[in-house]
């Protein structure tokens, strides 16, 4: 993610994205508070207050400084297996590693396509991302986080898959 926020031009800040009605600059700031969130979910701290524009003057340094507290979040010995109360229910820190990541990817596909860059992921990391985001989605309600699953062909990238799964439009160029 890092990489395509360094790669966004000024002008595409305010670019539409496959993610609902939001911006490039928005589906970044989502990105920032997410990890500052999931920081605060896996630290037994408050959620941080909602609806502030974290991104600021410099979205890719504000990313960086997000990244860098969820990953020493999830770096906390026993933090993957211990269980987590959220807004959703009580999940392990591997649940919630699991579920940060299948957000990145979506959204990092959003960025991408958005801006015409490409996502660099191993496809199988995105196809743990889809199999797990397929079984914890099959029993939580979608409503308010993503849309309806789209249609996307079999063969298509793991990538473009999991984008569908999530209620991106998947086109043909």
């Amino acid at each position: 993610m890092g990489e395509l926020i360094g790669g966004v031009s000024e002008e595409q800040w305010s670019a539409p994205t496959p993610c609902r009605e939001w911006t490039v600059r928005e589906v970044v700031n989502h990105l920032i508070g997410m990890n500052l969130v999931f920081t605060a979910l896996m630290s037994d701290q408050a959620a941080p207050e909602r609806g502030v524009d974290r991104a600021g003057d410099d979205p890719l340094g504000s990313y960086r400084d997000s990244v860098s507290v969820l990953l020493t979040a999830f770096d906390e010995p026993g933090v993957l297996e211990r269980t987590f109360q959220g807004p959703l229910g009580s999940a392990t820190g591997l649940d919630r590693l699991h579920i940060r990541l299948y957000d990145l990817l979506a959204h990092g596909w959003d960025v991408a396509h958005a801006t015409g860059q490409v996502l660099a992921v191993a496809p199988h990391v995105v196809e743990q991302s889809l199999a797990f985001a397929r079984v914890q989605l099959a029993s939580q309600s979608r409503a308010g986080r993503f849309d309806p699953p789209q249609p996307v062909s079999d063969d298509a990238p793991a990538i473009d898959r999991l984008a569908a799964f999530l209620g991106r439009s998947i086109t043909k160029a």
